[in-house]
């Protein structure tokens, strides 16, 4: 009786996700077509790179050739991808014919729907509010960078990951949590921050916990830690230097500066030579800043606190190249901008909003003239 009540959930969970998660590809279809008629008429002899690679552009190409070819056939900038997406999408590819593009786009995209079910199943948890989850899944699913949920990029597993382990956190599941810990941190540098909400909602309990609880729960503090320690440690073994997946970032990224100085020139950047370039991502800089500050009204602290770590991680860079992305890695942002999306009306306008923002991205992105 269990297992059926636990099929009939999942199968609802699924009605009410799957609407969003199709309307999102349906989008990125529609960014693709955009794109391929604006190639050919503003370089038709000349076809971006990123178009002819389709879901597999920009990082999908990393990941696809350390699935291929391994770690050390690449340029020592392929150790900033972590290698459990890369790895799976190796071992799929013997239900793919061999084409591990295939099976990364494929993990990529249940994963993502797989996220669907388990935003929904957190804001019920947190709220009781079966409204205000399917409109999360929404935001979720049409947030401006949502475009790398059905690419082959690790975003989907991670954020699936996370996503899991809040639910673990705070219902006080602390062995799920530790699975989740460890899938984060092997499959992205921004693992280590799912610490964080860990040892906060560990803090918050641990007065009234017994000793086991207390052991589980320091093991998921741990755990995304663990879960990049064996990359780290074979980086170190193999090329002299543990830090390579973080420090290869450098002359991508730029040096690291203080958020609130990059903020500030970032606002000259709007009306100056390079407002096409990262002037563009400033306004969503500012409306990610708002939302983290709602977040911590409207959320648990360990939301905020996530939230606002993954955001500092994107605004510390002289680059922003990516920022949209980083706010969709901030997950806790689209679940307040369902809070903020209450109303009909100002749901509408947003789920409007947000959906334009994700053809004009993918269409950006597969031209060669954003990154994802």
């Amino acid at each position: 009786m269990t297992a059926r009540r636990g099929l009939a959930a999942l199968l609802d969970d699924l009605r009410a996700v799957l609407v969003p998660w199709l309307t999102a590809r349906a989008l990125l279809a529609a960014g693709y077509v955009v794109a391929v008629a604006a190639a050919d008429r503003l370089v038709p002899s000349n076809e971006p790179t990123a178009l002819s690679e389709g879901l597999v552009a920009w990082d999908g190409t990393w990941y696809r050739d350390i699935a291929v070819h391994g770690y050390r056939a690449l340029p020592d900038e392929g150790l900033r991808f972590f290698p459990l997406f890369p790895l799976l999408g190796k071992g799929l590819s013997v239900l793919t014919a061999g084409r591990v593009d295939v099976a990364l786009v494929l993990i990529a995209n249940v994963a993502a729907l797989a996220l669907a079910v388990a935003v929904r199943r957190l804001v019920r948890f947190e709220r009781g509010n079966t409204a205000l989850a399917d409109r999360s899944v929404w935001m979720v699913c049409l947030f401006p960078g949502g475009l790398v949920l059905a690419w082959a990029y690790a975003e989907a597993l991670w954020l699936l990951a996370a996503v899991v382990a809040f639910w673990a956190f705070r219902s006080r599941r602390w062995w799920w949590a530790v699975a989740a810990g460890l899938v984060a941190g092997a499959s992205r540098p921004l693992g280590v921050v799912l610490a964080v909400p860990a040892a906060i909602e560990l803090a918050r309990v641990w007065r009234s916990a017994h000793h086991d609880e207390r052991a589980a729960g320091l093991a998921a503090v741990a755990s995304p830690f663990l879960g990049s320690a064996g990359y780290l440690a074979w980086v170190g073994a193999t090329y002299g230097d543990f830090r390579l997946p973080f420090t290869t970032q450098g002359p991508l990224r730029g040096d690291t500066i203080d958020p609130l100085r990059r903020l500030w020139e970032g606002l000259h950047q709007m009306v100056g030579p390079e407002r096409f370039s990262d002037g563009l991502h400033v306004p969503f800089a500012i409306a990610f800043i708002v939302l983290v500050v709602l977040t911590f009204r409207w959320w648990p602290a360990s939301y905020g606190a996530f939230a606002a770590l993954v955001l500092l991680a994107a605004l510390g860079a002289e680059n922003l190249n990516s920022l949209e992305r980083y706010g969709l890695n901030a997950f806790p942002l689209a679940l307040t901008l369902a809070v903020a999306a209450r109303d009909p009306r100002v749901d509408k306008v947003l789920t409007t909003v947000l959906g334009g923002g994700l053809v004009a991205l993918s269409s950006l992105a597969w031209l060669g003239a954003y990154v994802p």
